[in-house]
């Protein structure tokens, strides 16, 4: 993959999509992909594919995450060693906590964030104005690991 296809944090967006019938494939990469909340790179999906006995070979497992997340199915994230991530998302706009010891990932509604980013943009003039919120510190297994 690219570092210029992907952003450094992408979001699903509002409007539904109309999706094809689904390969094995994806229905296995989005049943693992459903049951975290973390985001997880194509490597490790595809690991964990491997383990459960599924067989797809990674640049599948890449492809597969690539139309997710043309989609809007799947959150995306540069994590800090430049790999791009992948998580389950809802359809409605989201911002995310994200922890960044290991990457847990709570998705949060907006709220006041929503009216400032919109008062921002129309104060510069802005219209059709798009914003995503990512806050980054350390989780609570996190934090207490770094306590013992």
């Amino acid at each position: 993959m690219n570092s210029e296809d992907t952003p450094p944090f992408g979001t699903a967006s509002a409007a539904p999509v109309q999706r094809p019938r689904r390969t094995r494939q994806q229905r296995v990469i989005r049943e693992i992909l459903d049951q975290g909340n973390d985001f997880r790179t194509a490597q490790q999906l595809h690991a964990q594919l491997t383990a459960n006995g599924e067989q797809a070979s990674l640049a599948t497992v890449y492809r597969v995450l690539q139309n997710f997340a043309r989609n809007g199915e799947v959150d995306t994230w540069r994590n800090p060693a430049g790999e791009v991530a992948y998580r389950h998302c809802s359809p409605r706009h989201h911002h995310h906590l994200i922890c960044r010891q290991c990457g847990r990932t709570v998705e949060i509604a907006g709220g006041p964030a929503e009216e400032w980013a919109l008062r921002v943009a129309t104060e510069h003039g802005f219209t059709q104005a798009e914003h995503h919120v990512e806050i980054y510190g350390l989780c609570p297994l996190c934090t207490s690991r770094g306590k013992e």
